[in-house]
């Protein structure tokens, strides 16, 4: 059977998690359902009773799940989702729609209709940026966006966004991501790029309304999501630096040949380094010998550079062979970050019907 008849998607859920909305949110449900003939659930995350009116409102035109107290915007869509899994035999498209009114009914509809050509990958209505931007917002998409794109290596030019779409055959992969609060939609990406999931961008409108104070973007507790993996390869690389360091030194002072030296405790720190990395790191689960294949291959080319910048280093720029070995060492980090991401301990791209 084909890949694309068991993907064929007809029907479409709109998801909406909400706390403490307002009229709004009932503009955006009423634009859905005149213009679509989506199914619309909304989530109640624990809103106050003063809120109940605008629910009681919503119910007439869309399903609406409660949460008795506040879990997140997260635990909010997982809880949709697992309605959908529970009530759903066939694949179908699912929107994630912020309710603060921020998405526009022709902007859903085209991720819908992006999702319907490209079901196996994970559409994002992504804003341009034009006009006048509040700062926040524009220095929280710039940063995140640059980081994320280092840390992952898939660039995504608005990683804030809300305006998200899938197909259900995703929906367990989705219920396994970490997060119940507003990191889960960082962790979304995150964890679509490690598994090979392709990003598929629809350009939409930028709406901001008022000061765009609905945003719950945390420039430091969001960048920190992304930092935190390049601070564990950091800290691994660190640790194999200090043994790579520490048996170049013995080596030296016992041949006092630089090359010879640098060869003998590159092997070491890489077999240390690797299994660091396979393990702690990047947490792959690929066959062993195939990732260590990949892995000191791209070791082995390191090691000639790194070879050969140091003899250079320390004949004609600093003749201290172990000041030119730190200064060559963390020349040569971002290079082998990218590398092992892209390369070695890639996950294998993933098949929306696995």
């Amino acid at each position: 059977m084909k890949g694309e008849d068991i993907l064929a998607i007809d029907r479409f859920y709109a998801v909406i998690p909400a706390y403490e909305p307002d009229e709004k949110m009932l503009a955006v449900i009423d634009d859905i359902s005149s213009l679509t003939d989506f199914h619309i659930i909304v989530i109640n995350d624990g809103s106050g009773k003063d809120k109940l009116p605008i629910f009681a409102e919503a119910a007439k035109k869309a399903i609406v799940l409660t949460h008795e107290v506040n879990k997140g915007k997260g635990r909010g869509i997982k809880t949709a989702l697992e309605y959908i899994k529970e009530h759903e035999a066939d694949t179908v498209g699912i929107v994630i729609v912020d309710a603060d009114g921020q998405h526009k009914v022709e902007d859903i509809i085209r991720v819908s209709e992006a999702l319907k050509s490209s079901p196996d990958k994970l559409i994002m209505g992504c804003r341009r940026f034009s006009g006048k931007i509040p700062l926040r917002s524009k220095f929280g998409n710039n940063i995140t966006k640059f980081v994320f794109s280092f840390a992952a290596g898939v660039k995504v030019s608005d990683t804030q966004t809300g305006l998200r779409g899938f197909s259900s055959k995703l929906i367990p992969f989705m219920l396994s991501i970490s997060g119940d609060r507003y990191e889960f939609e960082m962790n979304m990406l995150l964890e679509c790029a490690r598994e090979g999931i392709i990003f598929y961008e629809v350009p939409i409108e930028t709406v901001y309304l008022g000061k765009n104070e609905s945003s719950h973007f945390n420039p430091i507790k969001d960048s920190w999501r992304i930092y935190k993996d390049i601070l564990k390869f950091s800290c691994s690389s660190l640790l194999s630096f200090c043994v790579d360091y520490i048996f170049y030194s013995i080596f030296a002072m016992i041949s006092g040949n630089v090359a010879f030296s640098n060869i003998c405790a590159r092997v070491i720190s890489s077999i240390f380094n690797f299994s660091m990395n396979k393990k702690f790191v990047f947490k792959n689960k690929e066959g062993i010998a195939k990732t260590a294949a990949k892995y000191f291959l791209l070791a082995a080319l390191i090691l000639a550079a790194n070879t050969i910048m140091l003899e250079l280093c320390v004949k004609y720029l600093i003749h201290n062979k172990y000041i030119s070995k730190i200064l060559i060492e963390v020349l040569l980090f971002f290079i082998s970050w990218a590398a092992q991401k892209s390369f070695v301990f890639r996950k294998r791209e993933r098949k929306i019907d696995e």
